[in-house]
């Protein structure tokens, strides 16, 4: 199997990487694209040096699949074309809610693996695909009717750049130094700016509506949605807090006893000093963390969730290359 990465300079292209060796999945040529200025950078796979190529001038029918993480710009320009010669799963948001592209979480929906009309598979928002891995095997059982989600999100979710930026102006305002913010509306450090993406004309902003739109076109189109997304001053991983309402009546056993036995889903609720998840430790790890598991009592059939995911991994990378391994798996080669 031939596979280009485009993006693999930046932090999701070097995450798929970093999951395509875990995985071992049967390459036999690598192709690692970015733009010009960064053409001829070393990056390491499997203990081989392999050089950066211009994506502008790549051609995609040396591959059978290319991965893109590099932005809804790139894969507008290259990603059709690319199309045209092999498959591309895209993690940008530019596909995700056209149509004929299917938008994936393998362990959620698997099935529209089978309705691939351009040659393109759609990777969901990542605050999008912690929270539908979580929600899946609950609405199998009691019917979501309604959720309401707050975000906590990492500076990750916004590039390297952003990543710099919070370690550099940590230090300015530890230093005592004045704070000038170059990726962020106002300062990140010692922060919490509830702005994430561009603002639409009802105040929603772009990243509140692609969890909304998503969470429907993965789960159930029925479900209504409402977010709030908040950026953090943490490096990796995302938070989610999540209330529930169901249509039947539950169980907080079952709520876990489903959760725990759903693929990608783990159950961290000691309802004890420390007996949650945070960031911190889901940054690195595949799973979905659930934690602050308990009914909410002001509503029929309400409940309270906390969710943790390392977005980079979880809600990028790992779900892209998951996608790709599941195609493995039902004898798909491309073209």
């Amino acid at each position: 199997m031939n596979i280009a990465i485009v993006g693999a300079t930046g932090n999701v292209g070097r995450k798929t990487l970093e999951v395509l060796e875990k995985k071992g999945l049967p390459i036999e040529n690598l192709y690692l694209l970015a733009s010009s200025r960064s053409s001829g950078k070393k990056i390491s796979f499997k203990g081989t040096d392999y050089s950066v190529s211009d994506l502008e001038s790549f051609d995609f029918s040396k591959v059978k699949i290319a991965f893109f993480a590099a932005g809804g710009k790139i894969s507008e320009k290259y990603a059709g074309e690319a199309a045209k010669y092999c498959l591309v799963i895209d993690n940008s948001s530019f596909y995700r809610m056209d149509s004929t592209v299917p938008l994936v979480v393998p362990q959620v929906n698997a099935n529209e693996l089978k309705n691939i009309k351009k040659n393109i598979i759609a990777n969901p928002n990542c605050s999008t695909a912690q929270l539908v891995l979580a929600l899946k095997p609950l609405h199998d059982l009691f019917t979501i009717k309604r959720i309401v989600v707050s975000t906590y999100q990492s500076v990750s979710g916004a590039g390297k750049a952003p990543m710099d930026e919070l370690i550099e102006q940590t230090k300015q305002v530890l230093a005592g130094q004045n704070v000038k913010s170059k990726n962020f509306t106002k300062q990140i450090a010692f922060n919490a700016i509830p702005h994430i993406d561009v603002f639409s004309d009802d105040g929603y902003t772009k990243e509140e509506l692609k969890m909304t739109n998503e969470t429907k076109k993965i789960l159930d189109s029925k479900i209504d949605l409402t977010a709030t997304c908040v950026r953090l001053p943490i490096s990796i991983s995302h938070a989610e807090s999540v209330n529930i309402q169901f249509e039947k009546k539950f169980t907080i056993k079952n709520i876990i006893e489903a959760l725990n036995k759903f693929e990608g889903c783990k159950v961290i609720d000691d309802r004890s000093d420390g007996g949650y998840i945070t960031p911190l430790e889901a940054e690195g790890k595949n799973e979905t963390f659930i934690s602050r598991i308990r009914e909410d009592k002001t509503i029929k059939n309400g409940l309270n969730l906390w969710i943790v995911s390392d977005n980079l991994l979880r809600g990028a990378a790992l779900n892209a290359v998951e996608i790709a391994e599941t195609l493995f798996k039902n004898n798909f080669y491309g073209k």
